[in-house]
């Protein structure tokens, strides 16, 4: 399977759990309660399959192909997108330590997991849609047949890694999971 396929079939998948998060989000801001435990189950998700899953074979594969095929990591777009990964998970950490305050009983930590999740959201469908639209189709056209090929091993041998440990089962059932508790 194509690299890049696979990182697209990944965000399908992260695409559904920013759709709950944003379902949750907006009960949150109506007044109605969500529990904490969905904004930390969250960030576990997000944690594990979005920037560790995902990122991995972006951070960690392609994004070392582009450059090694002579896209600057500095400046461009392997830049933003290293940049977003950050503010990314910088979203994440706020909204899972407001999480935990408000199931240790601090109300008041509503406004800043609204703030971190909607930050996180709006980020990443933008981030998303630069990748599957720019990026994606930016590496198909600059990585030589030989890189494309030594990417598309890295993803295999990470893939199965992920397959043989459970890791990938136990996020998209996770996933799974978030979208039934906040459609009940």
């Amino acid at each position: 399977m194509k690299a890049t396929t696979v990182l697209r079939d990944e965000h399908r998948v992260i695409e559904r759990v920013i759709a709950a998060l944003e379902r949750a989000t907006q009960r949150l801001e109506q007044g109605d309660a969500v529990e904490a435990r969905f904004f930390i189950d969250a960030t576990e998700f997000i944690k594990g399959f979005a920037d560790g899953c995902h990122h991995q074979k972006e951070e960690g594969v392609l994004f070392k192909a582009m450059t090694a095929s002579g896209m600057p990591t500095h400046q461009g777009p392997i830049a933003v997108m290293l940049h977003e990964h950050e503010q990314g998970r910088a979203y994440t950490r706020g909204m899972r330590e407001a999480a935990e305050s408000l199931q240790a009983g601090d109300d008041s930590a509503v406004s800043k997991i609204i703030d971190n999740a909607r930050g996180y959201t709006a980020l990443l469908r933008e981030h998303i849609m630069k990748e599957d639209n720019v990026l994606f189709p930016m590496a198909e056209n600059v990585l030589p047949a030989d890189q494309r090929k030594t990417v598309e091993e890295g993803f295999a041998t990470l893939r199965q890694e992920e397959s043989s440990n459970g890791v990938l089962d136990k996020y998209l059932a996770l996933a799974d999971k978030l979208e039934r508790e906040i459609s009940s």
